[in-house]
């Protein structure tokens, strides 16, 4: 064999070594141990720059091979937070940061808390951007919302929202409000034509306070019943919820006979009707509650207890309950 064939066979010998090498490469996962890792790719980063990144955190090693993968299965990695498992091979990584396939993260936003309470919870979120305190006030919050909203309390409807990193509280806040103005406007047009209530927004306000009474769903519809007859014959709505939202900081956890008697917006001890606001964020379950009241005679209702409510027609037979609670009471 003369030496220019021997080059040949070396050559080949060679080009098939490294493609045996690279194609074991493609298959062989990453130095990913277990538990994972989490890969960050910013706007404008080139797959060249997240290998890069991958190689200084010793999950692989940049090279020929990686050069030779991207050249021969080119991809667009999309932005995103992405969670590598043990067993990421690099073919599937590049696969998976052309699919945006990216983490994420749950904010659950809790049945009858207050807007207060809500954007407590959004303000200690480790991965939400927080752009609320750099608008300052809380009528520029509101604004970025929804400039047509008079006031925040009830419009952001409860339930578990996910979002991915990068997403701002601001963000989240719009989704919810939107989500309550649906929910909301499918209430309204689908509730009993008797109801004793003029706009959706009566319906909110009617919804938060049924939120706040009871966390059955059994009953809800039951404590609404009680309030829209009250609201029919005139009576007071008389709801302790409703004292403690207007008495605010001074609430100390104790509701007492002066409060009852303070006379404010939200005291519907001493006013008529409903409260000017929602006081807590309502469910749908408080929503249909409002919307389709249960028909009944009962006119007063107290905590049993143990859990839920007795309900009764008369004064006499609430005083009774009342009694019955308190004899209870350890």
């Amino acid at each position: 064999m003369n030496k220019a064939w021997l080059l040949v066979a070396v050559l080949l010998l060679l080009a098939l070594a490294g493609w045996r090498d690279y194609r074991a490469f493609t298959d062989a996962p990453l130095a990913i141990a277990d538990g994972g890792q989490r890969l960050l790719v910013e706007r404008g980063a080139s797959v060249r720059a997240v290998i890069k990144q991958l190689g200084n955190r010793g999950l692989t090693r940049p090279g020929w091979r990686w050069r030779l993968l991207t050249r021969l299965e080119p991809v667009t990695i999309q932005v995103g937070e992405y969670a590598l498992e043990p067993g990421l091979t690099p073919r599937g990584l590049l696969a998976l940061l052309a699919s945006g396939d990216v983490m994420r993260y749950r904010f659950t936003i809790v049945e009858g808390w207050t807007y207060r309470q809500l954007l407590a919870a959004l303000a200690a979120d480790p991965v939400l951007v927080k752009q609320i305190p750099e608008l300052d006030s809380g009528a520029r919050v509101l604004n970025a919302i929804n400039p047509e909203l008079e006031h925040p309390e009830g419009w952001f409807l409860p339930e578990t929202y996910q979002f991915v990193r990068g997403d701002s509280d601001l963000a989240l806040l719009r989704r919810a409000q939107r989500a309550m103005q649906t929910a909301l406007d499918a209430a309204w047009e689908n509730r009993d034509p008797e109801l004793p209530l003029d706009t959706a927004y009566e319906l909110l306000v009617l919804a938060s306070i049924v939120e706040k009474e009871s966390s059955l769903d059994s009953e809800r519809a039951a404590i609404a019943g009680v309030f829209v007859r009250r609201l029919r014959q005139g009576w007071r709505l008389e709801t302790d919820p409703a004292v403690i939202y207007g008495l605010a900081e001074r609430f100390d956890g104790d509701l007492r006979r002066r409060d009852l008697q303070l006379d404010s917006p939200y005291n519907t001890y001493t006013r008529h009707g409903l409260p000017p606001t929602p006081i807590a964020l309502p469910g749908i379950s408080a929503l249909a509650a409002a919307a389709h009241p249960a028909a009944g005679t009962a006119m007063f209702f107290v905590a049993s207890g143990q859990g839920g409510h007795v309900f009764s027609d008369t004064l006499e037979e609430h005083n009774a309950a009342v009694r019955e609670m308190l004899r209870r009471r350890p």
